[in-house]
């Protein structure tokens, strides 16, 4: 069967980043993937997190930084990283800000993300 999701749903975040789910727990209901379009702007960071899914991120614009145990990779326009369950990860972006994809397996859940205090 096939299903035409209408657009997106605006996930608020603090700190000035826009997500924009077009697949997943909250805007279609899908719990085993997540896609979404994120934009952040210049500087902006989170907390360190221990996700319990794959995550696929595809740099549309700007650059993605991911600071993980073996070091730092920046991620930029044009460029994807994939990330593992289990691996303890932090994403920032560079001072032109960021544009991005996420497709995350199983779909991402703030329940499953285990985001540092």
């Amino acid at each position: 069967m096939v299903r035409k999701l209408a657009g997106a749903t605006r996930i608020p975040v603090p700190g000035g980043k826009v997500i924009d789910e077009y697949v997943g727990r909250v805007n279609s209901g899908d719990e085993q993937v997540s896609v979404a379009h994120m934009v952040a702007p210049p500087g902006w960071e989170e907390p360190a997190q221990t996700p319990e899914f794959t995550e696929h991120t595809v740099v549309l614009r700007g650059t993605v930084v991911v600071e993980h145990d073996e070091g730092v990779t920046e991620v930029r326009a044009g460029e994807a990283i994939t990330t593992f369950p289990g691996e303890k990860i932090r994403y920032t972006v560079g001072p032109e800000g960021a544009e991005y994809i996420a497709v995350c397996l199983p779909g991402f859940s703030p329940d499953t993300v285990n985001r540092d205090e």
